[in-house]
């Protein structure tokens, strides 16, 4: 942004002055994180919702038998619903919170509006943000770490149906690849005593070719890629609300207050 020092400069350019300094005073990586945030939990909360549902079908219909089985499943992705609606509505107050916090303590404000008061509410507000966004960041990490076993199992899943496909095609007999099998209860999924809890040969290469397969793989990718993309966007609320903190705590040694 030039300045502008001359009053009849400034009647000249008029609306276009005024364009200029409205655009100097957005908080660029404040307002690309804000973007990022609700576009990663969108993603994350929409597809990972619809992939528990699908996961919920296939554990029910290929890996168990008795409904007790799979209770404890049922429970957790029922309430994991739950915390997904409460994650989306979170963030998106949580965003709105940082991107006014960046507005009002970006350079760019100040230079837009000419004096600056810095007090000292300002700068604990915005040493809040610090802190918690810090400790969103680390909780996100696990949920991005937990996001990845069943993309991790899924992938297991597919691969080992395309080596009982190669199997089946180069050798006549049955026998040499139904020893080949995916265990839930390895994962997780269901307790040890579940039956049969696992899925063997040609029965597993006959789920994988299900659209119901393919469709939760991919849900949970997305979800994946979403939780990545939020995570990033929590990194880049650190490094603004870092920047206009500091910026703050400069203001105060100087006097402005």
């Amino acid at each position: 942004m030039f300045p502008v020092r001359q009053p009849w400069l400034c009647k000249a350019l008029g609306c276009y002055d005024c364009c200029i300094r409205c655009i100097g005073a957005v908080p660029y990586p404040s307002l690309v994180a804000t973007l990022l945030c609700y576009a990663g939990t969108a993603l994350f909360c929409g597809c990972g919702h619809e992939a528990l549902a699908h996961t919920e079908v296939l554990v029910k219909t290929y890996f168990a038998r008795n409904a007790q089985d799979y209770v404890v499943l049922d429970s957790f992705i029922k309430y994991f619903q739950y915390v997904i609606y409460g994650l989306a509505s979170f963030f998106f107050l949580y965003g709105i919170l940082l991107l006014a916090e960046g507005f009002y303590t970006t350079s760019a404000v100040k230079q837009t509006f000419g004096e600056f008061r810095s007090t000292h509410c300002g700068r604990c507000l915005s040493l809040t943000f610090i802190i918690v966004t810090y400790i969103l960041a680390f909780i996100w990490l696990a949920v991005f770490a937990f996001t990845a076993i069943p993309v991790f199992f899924l992938f297991n899943m597919e691969q080992t149906c395309h080596d009982i496909n190669i199997l089946a095609e180069t050798t006549p007999s049955i026998n040499q690849h139904s020893w080949i099998c995916m265990d839930a209860r390895q994962y997780g999924l269901l307790p040890w005593n579940a039956m049969p809890g696992k899925s063997c040969g040609m029965t597993l290469a006959s789920i994988c070719k299900t659209s119901e397969f393919h469709l939760t793989y991919d849900l949970y990718i997305a979800a994946f890629a979403g939780a990545g993309v939020t995570l990033l966007s929590l990194f880049l609320y650190l490094a603004a609300t870092t920047y206009n903190y500091a910026i703050l705590r400069f203001l105060g040694r100087k006097g402005i207050r």
